[in-house]
């Protein structure tokens, strides 16, 4: 089974479908979040992803008064998660900018105002963070809308998992990522048999991936065994004050992971074999007896 972002078909058989994850890494800056689109659609993705929270309900209450050293000065974290957020003008220019740079644009909500912020802008689909696996009326909002689902599994139990699964009642239209909610991960906390696993579970979900490691080779790893969404978080640079920044792709990076996860689905090829072109050749001079 395939479903559909923005007329994109996700499943087996389809190239990987590649977001950008700018999520909080443009800093408050629409600027900065232009910048990133503009990467993400050089490099070749299918989509870009952001967050969106409504402060006063997302943060939590333990959290709030807390005090975080910022580019804009000492500031409470409900202070900080004010700062940072897009209001509905910066998300209507971001999403046209990735809309003409051919790109689609969802985000994750944290709560249920934000859902219905997000409707209003006719988003492509909604990406359901590891932190919300557990909120089940929010993932009661989300499935309502009729649109294509991403769940993140991160930092969640398979028991966890099937409960948001069938709260969301979105089967038909469902994509399921393995994630493992570590910034940076380390691989020994990849588990990226999970995949499989999780195909198993949920026959005709696509399965996918999200990844928070430094570097490449996970990510192609869980391409080459089969995840049909491949999700990295985007930076400019790494060094850039931020608590995702760390486990993003620069732009290079990013490139390069779309790159390489094109040619693996090249040479995956379809598991018949046969004598390819290229063996012809050395076939006629290297075998000295034929069948």
């Amino acid at each position: 089974m395939s479903i559909a972002i923005a007329g994109r078909p996700i499943g087996p058989g389809h190239p990987a479908y590649v977001i950008a994850e700018i999520g909080l890494n443009h800093n408050g800056d629409v600027d900065l979040a232009t910048r990133l689109i503009d990467v993400a659609a050089d490099a070749g993705a299918d989509a870009v992803k952001f967050q969106k929270r409504t402060p006063d309900i997302a943060t939590p209450v333990h959290m709030r008064d807390v005090e975080r050293e910022t580019p804009w000065g000492t500031m409470t974290y409900l202070e900080y998660r004010h700062r940072v957020e897009f209001d509905r003008e910066q998300y209507i220019a971001i999403g046209d900018h990735a809309t003409l740079r051919g790109l689609a644009w969802f985000a994750s909500p944290w709560d249920e105002p934000s859902v219905a912020f997000l409707e209003e802008l006719n988003v492509a689909a909604y990406k359901v963070a590891s932190a919300s696996v557990t909120d089940l009326k929010l993932l009661r909002a989300i499935g309502a809308t009729g649109r294509p689902v991403i769940l993140s599994t991160g930092m969640s139990t398979m028991e966890q998992i099937d409960i948001a699964v069938e709260t969301l009642d979105c089967l038909e239209r469902l994509v399921v990522l393995h994630a493992t909610s570590t910034y940076p991960m380390p691989p020994e906390e990849a588990n990226l048999r999970m995949i499989p696993v999780l195909a198993e579970r949920y026959p005709g979900v696509p399965i996918g991936y999200s990844g928070h490691e430094r570097g490449l080779q996970i990510s192609l790893a869980a391409a080459a065994l089969g995840a049909t969404v491949i999700e990295r978080h985007l930076t400019l640079d790494r060094t850039m004050w931020g608590s995702d920044h760390a486990a993003s792709l620069e732009p290079q990076g990013f490139e390069h992971l779309v790159r390489d996860v094109r040619i693996i689905e090249e040479a995956l090829g379809d598991g018949v074999k046969r004598v390819q072109p290229g063996e012809h050749a050395p076939m006629a001079k290297l075998r000295r007896v034929t069948a």
